[in-house]
Order: structure tokens, then C-alpha cells, then sequence
């Protein structure tokens, strides 16, 4: 924890060592932050993102510039669809903490991918439309939008709710519990979830206290007489009980027509629908067949098209050169040869091609041939005392005048051009001294030493060298 002050990192006193305010108050709000962090940390281990979302939003309300709980609040709105809420909450983290935050990778992996920006996009279009179609009461348009966005983003939690919104208005209570469940796998403790599912689950439930109703008996009326010592029943209604018999006789009749047509008639009509069904699917087999060899015949001649191209641009690039460095070079070896055949152009003229060649060539991978390579050697060989000696007069001139800035290049380069040129190394070394690069006049020093021993300058760069290093201890 740092000094909301001064940045110090606080002790555990109840005021800052280095600059004495009072942070007891501070700690205190930075303790309470923390608290609900790690408790929508532990709500959000347990997939329960509403009550996470609540808990990270307290934390950010004591500590805006808690990094941690803001990221992972990013987190939770990801997790829940809402892409744009979580994409603010990352870029502010990344505003509070450039460097070394695990919000630049989020940020990425979406900004990086296109077809991701896209879904994104279309999600949001879809579900405001949805929205659009709920309020001019065009339902059913409402719920094919959000199957789309489903399709795109299926952790999109209002989205889901919407849908089983619809589906309650349209008293489809399978479906709307089949998404209310969804958005329980997803957030398992989202009040509007929990108060949508019970009211489904209210209307799914069988009605108790209802008991079926009974069939009532209708007593059949008889006529009873008396026969000597035995008791005579006849029904009344005998012609009824006749005419009841016939009609069930008829259902039966009727009922074994229909059996007899379907066990006979029935078996030899799905016979004949089966042999059209084979025949079309043999005819289907034999287009698939034809059309799977033209594809494999025009994959070949792709993948043999494809060899080719490639083969070819392996020979352009190995003659262009990396982004046609090459050409680039052999142009200006021209113009140095050509500039040192000309009366009308000087040395250093030649000199500043071959030096573009040069850089050209340390950018280039391929290889030079050998021509190029020994008509730029020997240009170089021509020129190179010349040029030493009008850099080394340059560089002189700038040095005694006191302008270093100038002289280093000019002396690097006359020691380039003309390696027994030790006076040049070593006013090149003095320079650097004389600038403050320490470093780099110590690395000259060595060298003249190295390259030029016994003589004077290197008696003097053993002395300058030896006071670079005393004045650093």
C-alpha cells in the first residue's frame, strides 16, 4: 500500500514515514475495498455473477483505482454478455495502469480478431431490434431476433431473459424454463431469473385438492313379478339394450376393416414408398460420387497451381530482394560507378552511393553476387584515401573549433577509410570525452591503445583512461 500523498510505500503506522499524513482513514478504505473484492472473487468462483457485479462495484466505490476488482468485474460482465460494459471497465484499467495489467490481453483478444468485433456488433444490433419489435408488439419477429443473438452469444443473460419473457406472454412454460435454466448455468443466483423460474414453475405444477370426478350409474329399470316360489326380472328397456349391441357389433366391424387395411394394404404401399426412396438415394450416391472426383481432380490441379505460384515468387523475391532491396542496390553501385567515371562529380559524391549501398546491403538477407561485390571493393579501394583525408580535414576542422557533435562522425569515418590513421581514433575518443559519453571515449581509448602501441597517443589514452575510470569510483 503507497502514500495517496507523496507514493510511499506505508508502514504499519497510522501515518506515512515519509511525509507524516494521516492515512489511518485511508487504510481503513482501502481494507473495505479489498474485502469486497475478495468477496466477489469468491461469489464469482461460484458462478454467482450477480451477487459479484454487486460486491466488485462496492469495492470500486471505496477504491476507484483498484485495478484488481475492476478487471475482474470486466470479467464478470464478459462472462454475462455484456461485451461493451466489460470492454469500459478494462480501458479504464488500462488508463489507471499502463504498463504490466492483464487488461491490455483482454482488450486484445477482442480488438485483435475481426469476425469477434463483427459478432459483437451484430449481438448488439440484433438485441436492440428484438427490443424495437417488443415495443411495437410484434412478438414474434422479437423472438426470432433473439434466437439470432442466442446463436452469436449464448451467455447473453438479458437476451435469455427476454425470450422467456416472450415465452410466459405466449403461455409456453416448457420453453421459458428451458431458458430461465440457461441463465442459471450461466449466473446461478440472478433475482430476476429466480422470480421469472418461480413463476413458471407455479404454472407447471399440477393443481392439488382436485379429485377426478365420478361416473355416475345409471340404475337400469327392471319389472319384477312373482312366478309359484321363484322371482321373474325383465328389463324394461330391452329394445335400448338392442340397439346399443348393434351399434357396438358396427364399431367392431369397423374396427377390424381398419386393422385388415392396415396390416395388408398399408405394408405393401410403405414397400413401394421405400423402393422410390432407395432408387432416388442410389441416383443421389452416383451425382455425389461424379461431383467427389471433379473435386478431387480440381484440388490437385489447385494444390499443383498453388506449388508453382510459390516456386515463382521464391525466384522474384531471391531477385528482388527483400522489399526489392536488391534492385535498389545494383541502382546505386550504378550511379557511384557512374559518378566516378564522370569528370563532373568528386569523391565524396561516389563515396555517399557506396554508402547507401552499404546500409542497403545490412538490410537486405540475400546474398550479392560476386560481380556486385567485387566492382563495389574495388570502388572502394579507389576512393577510400580520398575520402579518408576530406572527412579527416572536416573532422579536425569542427574539432578544434569545439564543435564535437559534428567531428565524431567525420573522424569515424576517416578512421573507416583509412585504418593507420591513429590521430583520428584518438581526437575521435577526446570528442566523445569532451561530450560526456564516457563509455564510448573509454571504448576509443582501448583501441587506440590496441592498435596504436609505443607511440604518444597511446601514452595520453592510458592517461585520459585511467581518469574516466578514477572519476567513476
Amino acid at each position: 500500500m503507497i502514500c495517496y500523498r507523496c507514493g510511499c510505500t506505508l508502514s504499519e503506522h497510522d501515518f506515512c514515514t515519509n511525509c507524516g499524513a494521516d492515512v489511518a482513514l485511508y487504510k481503513r478504505i482501502i481494507y473495505i475495498s479489498n474485502r469486497f473484492y475478495n468477496d466477489g472473487l469468491e461469489r464469482a468462483s461460484v458462478r454467482d455473477l450477480t451477487g459479484a457485479i454487486t460486491s466488485l462495484r462496492q469495492s470500486l466505490k471505496f477504491d476507484k483505482n483498484n485495478v484488481e476488482a475492476r478487471n475482474l468485474l470486466g470479467l464478470v460482465y464478459f462472462e454475462t454478455g455484456e461485451v461493451v460494459a466489460a470492454l469500459s471497465e478494462w480501458v479504464i484499467s488500462k488508463n489507471l495502469r499502463p504498463k504490466k495489467n492483464i487488461a491490455d490481453d483482454y482488450i486484445s483478444m477482442i480488438q485483435t480478431n475481426q469476425n469477434r468485433l463483427d459478432t459483437i456488433n451484430q449481438t448488439i444490433k440484433k438485441y436492440n431490434q428484438a427490443l424495437t419489435y417488443c415495443n411495437q408488439d410484434s412478438l414474434d419477429l422479437a423472438v426470432i431476433q433473439l434466437k439470432k443473438v442466442l446463436s452469436l452469444n449464448p451467455k447473453f443473460i438479458r437476451a435469455h431473459q427476454l425470450l422467456a419473457l416472450l415465452y410466459i406472454n405466449s403461455e409456453e412454460w416448457e420453453r421459458a424454463k428451458r431458458e430461465l435454466t440457461k441463465c442459471l448455468e450461466i449466473d446461478t443466483n440472478n433475482t430476476a431469473t429466480l422470480r421469472y423460474l418461480k413463476e413458471v414453475d407455479e404454472m407447471l405444477l399440477p393443481e392439488e385438492g382436485v379429485k377426478p370426478s365420478k361416473k355416475q350409474k345409471k340404475s337400469e329399470e327392471v319389472v319384477k313379478y312373482q312366478s309359484g316360489n321363484e322371482t321373474i326380472i325383465q328389463p324394461v328397456n330391452m329394445k335400448e339394450g338392442r340397439g346399443v349391441t348393434s351399434l357396438l357389433n358396427l364399431g367392431i366391424g369397423l374396427a377390424i376393416g381398419i386393422a385388415i387395411a392396415f396390416f395388408l394394404i398399408l405394408p405393401a404401399r410403405i414397400q413401394a414408398a421405400k423402393a422410390g426412396i432407395d432408387e432416388q438415394l442410389r441416383k443421389v450416391s452416383e451425382q455425389s460420387d461424379t461431383k467427389t472426383a471433379t473435386i478431387n481432380e480440381l484440388e490437385q490441379q489447385l494444390a499443383e497451381l498453388q506449388a508453382q505460384n510459390e516456386t515463382l515468387q521464391q525466384d522474384v523475391a531471391a531477385y528482388m530482394g527483400q522489399d526489392g532491396s536488391t534492385l535498389q542496390s545494383v541502382e546505386s553501385l550504378m550511379k557511384a560507378a557512374g559518378a566516378y567515371l564522370t569528370d563532373d562529380e568528386d569523391v565524396v559524391t561516389v563515396m555517399d552511393y557506396l554508402e547507401q549501398v552499404e546500409k542497403e546491403k545490412a538490410e537486405e538477407e540475400n546474398e550479392n553476387s560476386e560481380a556486385f561485390d567485387t566492382l563495389y571493393n574495388t570502388l572502394l579501394a579507389l576512393i577510400g584515401p580520398q575520402v579518408a583525408e576530406s572527412y579527416d580535414k572536416d573532422g579536425h576542422d569542427a574539432f578544434w573549433a569545439g564543435n564535437y557533435a559534428d567531428a565524431i562522425p567525420n573522424l569515424e569515418k576517416a578512421f573507416l577509410y583509412d585504418a593507420t590513421n591513429g590521430q583520428a581514433l584518438f581526437d575521435l575518443g577526446n570528442s566523445y570525452n569532451r561530450i560526456g559519453e564516457k563509455e564510448k571515449a573509454k571504448e576509443i581509448y582501448r583501441q587506440v591503445i590496441e592498435l596504436f602501441p609505443n607511440t604518444e597517443k597511446a601514452e595520453k589514452s592510458k592517461n585520459f583512461l585511467a581518469e574516466l575510470e578514477d572519476a567513476e569510483e
